[in-house]
């Protein structure tokens, strides 16, 4: 099982229209900005939420802090759960996990949309994986660094 060092994630729905009807892309984001898990359902309810937290959770353990947005469906997971009091909502406090979505928006724009819920799905857990492996913090690092590091992992 994998654990982030603070424990500590970033959680967010965003829309996506397939074939004219809206679906939700669920997803928990690391601090580091790192896609931890997505899931893609056809509601916004307590239940599509609670099965996303214990599937994130089946997988990474029990996060110390959950940032997330206001949305009142993860209120209600995260009281089933028995983790109301790890909760944190602000105004800003989720942006990390809002600036995750833009370079998958930027793909599904090229991709021209998506046609079935499942393809999405897959699409998703390949992009985030794809998109984790090839994303090293350039603000931190020196160009040098970023493309030795760059090479390393195309090797």
């Amino acid at each position: 099982m994998r654990q982030s060092p603070q424990w500590q994630w970033h959680l967010d729905e965003v829309f996506v229209k397939i074939r004219g009807e809206t679906h939700y892309l669920w997803r928990a984001v690391d601090h580091e900005g790192e896609v931890l898990e997505s899931y893609v359902t056809k509601r916004r309810d307590k239940a599509a939420a609670l099965k996303f937290l214990k599937k994130a959770m089946r997988r990474f353990g029990n996060p110390h802090i959950v940032v997330t947005d206001k949305c009142p469906s993860y209120r209600a997971a995260m009281k089933v759960i028995g983790n109301e009091g790890r909760q944190e909502t602000g105004r800003h406090l989720n942006n990390r996990a809002e600036n995750s979505h833009l370079p998958f928006r930027r793909r599904e724009r090229a991709m021209s949309r998506f046609r079935r819920m499942r393809s999405l799905q897959k699409f998703v857990s390949i992009h985030s994986s794809v998109y984790n492996h090839f994303n090293f913090e350039r603000h931190i690092n020196s160009r040098i660094r970023f493309k030795q590091k760059r090479d390393a992992a195309l090797r």
